[in-house]
């Protein structure tokens, strides 16, 4: 799957599956697209995100959200 990188406001990088990113959290955009990866379950840990909670947040949330590289997402209403 497509899975769509932005950078929000105090360090935020949020993770979605929609091109738009209009699911984000609009209290810490704007959102601004920076990347596109293609991510799998069988993927190898990444540098910048670790796919199985990326993907699994996608599937609960909609997002998945990280700030310096690690997951914030609970943080956030949903």
């Amino acid at each position: 799957m497509y899975v769509y990188v932005f950078k929000g406001a105090e360090r935020l990088t949020g993770f979605t599956a929609t091109i738009e990113g209009h699911n984000l959290p609009a209290t810490h955009g704007p959102w601004v697209l920076v990347n596109r990866l293609s991510m799998s379950d069988e993927d190898d840990p990444r540098p910048i995100v670790q796919t199985r909670e990326c993907l699994d947040d996608i599937e609960m949330y909609g997002f998945h959200l990280t700030s310096g590289n690690r997951r914030v997402t609970d943080a956030f209403d949903h």
